[in-house]
């Protein structure tokens, strides 16, 4: 399926979303962006795929449209189905299973792939696919070692995640938005926000042969229309006004969090804060 076929569909996928009743055109530009990524990925009619982090099922829902009806995806996440707002992860894939996309997805709720349970023949998946999840990861190391430890069952991997090198000076209040989550985080005030562990895309191409990858290709992706830049800054903010997860932060890191959090008020527009550039990895 190419860019144009799949971003054509998606208006129908983002209406069968449980988040498009909330919120439709935000929903639409998220799908819109996920349709492109996906159609780059060049994933054919009939493939099978793993999803890591497939959260709500934005993006479980453009790989089962690319994958068609004798396709499979199966789409797992770390998180219990009852996590989300004003959507649950439960609610979201109770409605994708209802639908037209239903048979070709197997969500997997509350699976850890580094537990030793969770298994797949060698070989079992066309396609791992990891959109936009890997900054929840608590450390670079779990990321490596998952990473690793699905690199036996898939044969291909397509990755894609915010890329922290703006392009010009409007994406600095989203850049300095993940970069004060990652401080928190980092300094061992930890929470279950969207971001944990930003790294760069060097450092995932660091990271890739270690674990078994090879990368084949990268390209930059756009994000004009998404939001994702007026969340990051209103999350940034709202941790340095939270005082439970100050107070646990050596005094230093405090002030820095601080100094950062008034230079981001500074540079922060009230809306239609630019959001950074995205990236995708594909690797065999």
């Amino acid at each position: 399926m190419n860019h144009s076929d799949l971003r054509s569909k998606a208006p129908s996928l983002a209406a069968g979303m449980a988040a498009s009743d909330h919120s439709p055109d935000i929903q639409l530009s998220q799908t819109r962006h996920r349709a492109t990524v996906v159609a780059s990925w060049q994933i054919a009619p009939g493939a099978t795929v793993l999803e890591l982090g497939c959260g709500q099922g934005d993006m479980t829902a453009v790989l089962a449209e690319a994958v068609g009806p004798e396709g499979r995806v199966v789409a797992v996440d770390v998180a219990a189905p009852s996590y989300g707002s004003p959507v649950t992860l439960g609610e979201s894939a109770a409605r994708l299973a209802a639908g037209p996309l239903g048979p070709r997805i197997d969500f997997r709720f509350g699976t850890d792939v580094l537990d030793p349970a969770v298994d797949f023949p060698e070989s079992t998946f066309d396609h791992v696919v990891l959109a936009h999840c890997s900054w929840y990861f608590a450390s670079v190391a779990q990321l490596r070692d998952t990473l690793a430890r699905v690199r036996p069952w898939a044969r291909r991997l397509c990755f894609t995640e915010w890329d922290v090198t703006p392009a010009s000076g409007d994406q600095l209040a989203h850049l300095l938005a993940v970069l004060i989550q990652g401080q928190f985080e980092a300094a061992g005030s930890h929470g279950q926000g969207n971001v944990r562990t930003p790294f760069s895309r060097e450092a995932l191409l660091r990271l890739l042969p270690g674990t078994g990858w090879t990368a084949d290709g990268s390209r930059s992706v756009d994000t004009e229309g998404l939001q994702d830049g007026d969340w990051e800054v209103a999350a940034g903010l709202s941790l340095v006004e939270t005082q439970e997860r100050l107070a646990v932060l050596p005094e230093p890191v405090r002030q820095l969090l601080l100094t950062q959090a008034d230079v981001l008020r500074a540079i922060a527009k009230p809306h239609g804060n630019r959001p950074l550039a995205a990236y995708s990895v594909t690797a065999r």
